[in-house]
């Protein structure tokens, strides 16, 4: 699988020494928009998340797009592609597109593991 880094430089290097073999990173940046301008075409993007030194707890290094939260909200909702999509008024491609951002921000394996870490940091409500 090809994988985009991203995140502080201390973290990226951490994070890439602890890399299974099968993993291929083409590329790396300090933030996600800094990645998707790479121009290149990755399976995924792993995002190393800064920590802050007072608590040790996870931040994001790139907050959410307002239509990433609604996506967000809509996936805690229990609501499938085809239904975000209809609701606001987008293309199936574009939701999924949405969620593979939010996946990489929060570095996020899945809907659930999403869902869970927004959850967890505050950015849905209940």
């Amino acid at each position: 699988m090809r994988f985009v880094l991203v995140g502080p430089p201390s973290r990226r290097q951490r994070l890439r020494a602890n890399l299974p073999d099968s993993i291929d990173v083409v590329g790396e940046a300090p933030t996600m928009s800094a990645a998707r301008a790479l121009g290149v075409d990755p399976d995924a993007y792993l995002v190393a998340a800064a920590v802050t030194p007072e608590d040790g707890a996870e931040v994001l290094v790139e907050a959410l797009t307002p239509r990433e939260t609604q996506v967000l909200e809509l996936v805690a909702d229990g609501r499938g592609n085809k239904a975000i999509a209809v609701r606001l008024g987008v293309s199936d491609e574009t939701v999924k597109f949405h969620l593979g951002s939010v996946f990489g921000k929060l570095g996020a394996s899945n809907r659930t593991d999403a869902v869970r870490q927004a959850l967890r940091r505050g950015l849905v409500p209940l």
